[in-house]
């Protein structure tokens, strides 16, 4: 009998076929790839966003890349494991020769393979459709940080649903999550444009957190939660909670 993989090399070989599988499913890419640059270009086109000195991409840049990220960790990872733990895939996944930590980090590195792609496309159209450019005082160090925060909150949103729900719960839950992000989580409007009623609950979603910290990370344009701080907070926050309840109520079938 051959020796199991090392753990390494399966969680390589597990990221690229959840890939191969995103990319196969044209929902998938729709979601992830397609919605996050046609908000951008939608938006950055109409007089939704106010800004005296007409770059609204500079608000809006940062909030797409947010939403691609949202996408990728809670709508794509969430509806495709929730999916593969109710046709018992990942049932036969979790019996495999290797740690159960190693599912996980495959899964997570898909996500931030994705998210690589979405970033890429969304600051190429950035830059040469709509004339971006971050700002003098920008930091890649703080951008790479805002991706991981964000990636961990919302790859722990995703997998909570995925675990503790059906996949068509989930399925239903985590699009109107996307939904709600997108219209209350500062991602294409200004929270302080909300109903006074919202924007305290605006405040402190991990969407708001996460579109505030990289529009920090850019110098893109002014955050609502304040300061880098106030915001890697919320998000460690939401990170942290959903990371703990996931570990204590997920079921692998």
């Amino acid at each position: 009998m051959s020796r199991p993989a090392p753990a390494l090399r399966s969680v390589g070989a597990l990221a690229a076929h959840d890939l191969r599988l995103t990319a196969r499913r044209g929902e998938n890419v729709l979601v992830t790839i397609v919605i996050p640059i046609a908000v951008l270009l939608f938006f950055a086109g109409t007089s939704v966003i106010p800004n005296a000195a007409g770059r609204r991409v500079d608000f809006l840049l940062p909030g797409a890349i947010a939403l691609g990220i949202i996408a990728s960790g809670l709508v794509n990872l969430g509806i495709a494991t929730a999916y593969e733990r109710a046709y018992g895939a990942l049932k036969r996944l979790g019996g495999a020769p290797l740690p159960r930590w190693a599912l996980i980090v495959a899964k997570g590195t898909s996500v931030l393979v994705l998210e690589l792609v979405q970033i890429t496309a969304l600051l190429a159209v950035g830059v040469v459709i709509l004339g971006w450019s971050p700002g003098s005082g920008w930091s890649p160090l703080l951008f790479g940080a805002a991706v991981l925060l964000g990636t961990a909150t919302f790859v722990g949103l995703g997998l909570l649903l995925a675990g503790t729900l059906r996949a068509e719960a989930t399925l239903a839950i985590a699009n109107g999550l996307f939904l709600g992000f997108l219209m209350l989580g500062g991602i294409v409007l200004p929270i302080d444009h909300l109903p006074d009623a919202l924007r305290p609950i605006a405040a402190l979603l991990p969407a708001t957190a996460l579109a505030d910290l990289l529009r920090i990370s850019l110098a893109s344009a002014t955050p609502a939660t304040g300061s880098a701080a106030a915001s890697a907070a919320i998000l460690a926050v939401w990170a942290i909670g959903a990371g703990a309840l996931t570990v204590r109520t997920f079921r692998w079938e």
